[in-house]
């Protein structure tokens, strides 16, 4: 980033008030009887209606349209442990795009924390406020321990985005690559490099999907990970595999796919040309990729390619996911966010880049065409249709599975939520 740039945006955070988020007042406060409503003697009435009726908060309180964006500051974007107070601006950026994409209003809460129990601690017992929580910017493994042991005590959906947004986004991207490359996933080479929370979740939605575990080759700092290895965690353990592949360049050779959620210039040419062919290249490195996508189509001209940024073609960009994941899950009042959920918002993206682009999103790009093919493979974060299909998906498929059953008695609020957003 230039200098110019950098002072932009920390003038943009500081003016003209510190911050990117605020608490709106929603009702009318104008007269002593609205005071008299808000607090006493009328709150008491809703008071009394949820100490007899748990479910009443939903009526009475923000609760249901409420979500928690929570963080350790262990593992900020590609700054890593920056700790918690580091980290708000990012929850606040959080917040402005739930609210942007999804009506959806955020508290961002910034736990210091130094173990796997206090946070968990910390978060149950703020959770009756919330009506979801989103898990942000937390290292792994701790933050597998963290959903897992959060997931087993709340009864309201917890999510990390960094793994599940982050992988429902690849896997959509991936489906459409692997249409277009004539190729199946049962079948595929995979190799992904990056072995964290995005790594390990999008290589389990990938076996869920269908990808067989034998053709997926995982790598962190140690390289590939194998069956002959002692040093990995029971996350890493469950990816290990029986080859003589070692290192990035051995993996790459014959792959089908390579996804990257490392760092920036790892991947060479010689790595690129190595590959099948018509070969898928995801490098998400922000904001540096794995290579550079110019670098990458000179090595292989029938490539099909991904980065994480908004300068190129196909960015994977997790606000595509967590907005409207959220959004369904909380309209059907969902007690958590499941494998079901995931695979529909998977389906449900992916079937949009099928459809003919509306013409206001080609206006927000600056385009005067745009089709599914090598250079379209995911919709745009501005597409509007993105409120419109996936929150449904993911709300049928919420009650489907049994996470959740339609409530229906919150669709005026929700409409309104909706209307919101849209506007």
């Amino acid at each position: 980033m230039t200098e110019d740039r950098k002072q932009a945006a920390l003038a943009y955070h500081a003016l003209p008030r510190p911050g990117k988020i605020a608490m709106a007042i929603t009702k009318p406060c104008a007269t002593q009887d609205d005071l008299g409503l808000a607090y006493t003697p009328g709150v008491a009435e809703p008071v009394r209606a949820i100490a007899r009726d748990a479910e009443a908060a939903y009526r009475y309180t923000a609760k249901g349209n409420l979500v928690a964006v929570i963080s350790d500051g262990s593992a900020v974007l590609g700054l890593g442990n920056v700790g918690p107070l580091a980290s708000k601006p990012v929850m606040e950026g959080k917040g402005v795009l739930f609210k942007k994409f999804a009506g959806i209003d955020v508290f961002d809460i910034e736990v210091d924390a130094k173990t796997v129990e206090d946070f968990v601690e910390t978060v149950v017992r703020i959770a009756p406020t919330f009506g979801g929580i989103n898990l942000e910017d937390i290292a792994a493994p701790r933050c597998f321990e963290i959903e897992t042991a959060l997931k087993a005590r709340l009864d309201i959906p917890v999510f990390h985005d960094d793994q599940h947004g982050t992988a429902v986004i690849i896997v959509a991207a991936l489906l459409n690559a692997l249409a277009l490359q004539d190729k199946r996933l049962e079948q595929a080479k995979i190799v992904c490099l990056g072995a964290g929370a995005a790594g390990i979740a999008s290589m389990r939605l990938l076996l869920a999907m269908g990808a067989d575990r034998d053709n997926i080759r995982l790598l962190d700092r140690g390289g590939v990970i194998h069956a002959g290895r002692e040093d990995l965690n029971p996350y890493k353990q469950a990816f290990a595999v029986e080859t003589r592949e070692r290192g990035l360049a051995d993996a790459m050779r014959g792959a089908d796919v390579f996804i990257g959620l490392s760092g920036p210039d790892l991947v060479t040419q010689d790595m690129i040309r190595s590959m099948a062919p018509r070969p898928i290249v995801f490098a998400l490195s922000n904001p540096d990729p794995e290579i550079d996508p110019r670098l990458a189509r000179a090595a292989s001209a029938d490539l099909v390619m991904a980065t994480g940024r908004s300068d190129y073609p196909n960015q994977v960009n997790n606000v595509l996911g967590f907005p409207f994941i959220f959004r369904g899950a909380l309209d059907v009042r969902a007690r958590t966010i499941n494998q079901e959920m995931l695979v529909a918002c998977v389906h449900a993206l992916a079937d949009l880049a099928h459809e003919a682009v509306p013409a206001e999103v080609l206006q927000a790009y600056g385009l005067s065409h745009l089709e599914f093919g090598a250079e379209y493979i995911i919709p745009k974060p501005l597409d509007p249709r993105l409120l419109e299909r996936i929150p449904p998906a993911v709300a049928a498929a919420a009650i489907a599975s049994g996470a959740a059953e339609d409530a229906s008695d919150d669709r005026p609020r929700r409409d309104e939520a909706l209307a919101e957003a849209c506007a």
